[in-house]
């Protein structure tokens, strides 16, 4: 990458470096996180496209699923209100993949693309427990506590850690991985590499928690004990106190993601020419991606709600919608 006037001056570690005032160090080297951010969907969509995640394959997955005969009205309208939601985000996506500018279109396609998959995700705990979540944190932990945990996700929405406790997730990542040490700095070209590069991203999301809520403890706990590191027992107690019991899912990576791509990575999604090379294809990936999220979606919801009202609700949209997605284009 050529030197440039924007670049030195809010790259951390740069002479000259003078940062933003979010981040006065200045922003991490962007270069390799977006790559990371690319094959990431690029490698969940292989991996989507070999499970076939169509309205048939899920019908079956879910056979077994009860229907939620106490499920409130309020709560049965959340459920259709937040599928709705999520079509909007596909379609917008959809409409951004079409359009055949990735670059122009590429952050606000990560939001659309998170904001589908939070819609999808929320319809899935209302349509499981009648409730909802206030925010997004609390959301991706129900989704993976009711949803992912209970065998309720496919691959690759399925991915998950029971623990943040290094050595014992270092272990399940292992069990995950069954030999697939393929990573996220090369793009994925087969699904087996698509795996790898999934477990890698879950791997690394779990990094940055554990980064998170130590950064968390310093401040706190740790200043109030005189410390300021974790090479104390003490600290290392203190520390995987917090990490343990805590899970981690497809929505927690999902909301990380959002953050990571918008804000960090896509900084400089546009900024050098051969940017487009990278990406070329990447607003295409999160729409298969996110199809697939939402048709498994609305198989879970299919099977929880009542019948009657669920056939009520798609021949509504189907006469009143005027989206380019419509049901039958994920439900049918």
């Amino acid at each position: 990458m050529v030197a440039s006037f924007l670049y030195e001056r809010i790259t951390r570690g740069r002479p000259s470096v003078t940062g933003t005032l979010a981040e006065p160090q200045g922003a991490p080297e962007p270069r390799f996180a977006l790559q990371g951010s690319v094959n990431w969907m690029h490698a969940l969509a292989l991996v989507v496209q070999d499970e076939a995640l169509e309205w048939s394959h899920m019908q079956t997955y879910y056979q077994h699923v009860q229907r939620f005969t106490n499920l409130s009205d309020a709560a049965m309208n959340t459920v259709f209100e937040q599928l709705l939601m999520s079509l909007h985000h596909l379609s917008a996506v959809k409409a951004m993949a079409n359009a055949g500018r990735d670059q122009d279109l590429v952050r606000v396609g990560i939001m659309a693309w998170y904001y589908g998959i939070y819609c999808a995700a929320s319809a899935m705990i209302a349509a499981r427990d009648g409730s909802q979540q206030k925010d997004h944190t609390s959301t991706a932990t129900q989704w993976d506590r009711q949803i992912a945990s209970d065998g309720l996700a496919v691959s690759p929405f399925a991915f998950r850690l029971t623990t943040l406790v290094k050595k014992d997730a270092t272990s399940e990542i292992a069990v995950l991985r069954n030999g697939n040490n393929f990573s996220l700095p090369t793009r994925p070209t087969n699904v087996a590499d698509a795996r790898g590069a999934c477990i890698s991203y879950l791997s690394g999301t779990r990094d940055y928690r554990e980064w998170q809520i130590c950064e968390d403890l310093k401040l706190k706990e740790l200043s109030k004990l005189g410390l300021n590191d974790f090479r104390s027992k003490r600290a290392q107690q203190l520390r995987d106190g917090r990490l343990q019991g805590r899970c981690l899912g497809f929505l927690h990576q999902a909301f990380r993601y959002r953050g990571k791509a918008n804000y960090r990575d896509a900084l400089f999604l546009t900024y050098e020419a051969q940017v487009d090379t990278v990406i070329k294809g990447f607003i295409s990936d999160m729409e298969t991606v996110l199809k697939a999220f939402i048709v498994m979606a609305g198989a879970f919801c299919s099977k929880r709600v009542d019948l009657t009202y669920w056939q009520a609700f798609l021949d509504d949209l189907e006469g009143h919608l005027g989206l380019t997605v419509m049901p039958k284009y994920v439900w049918t």
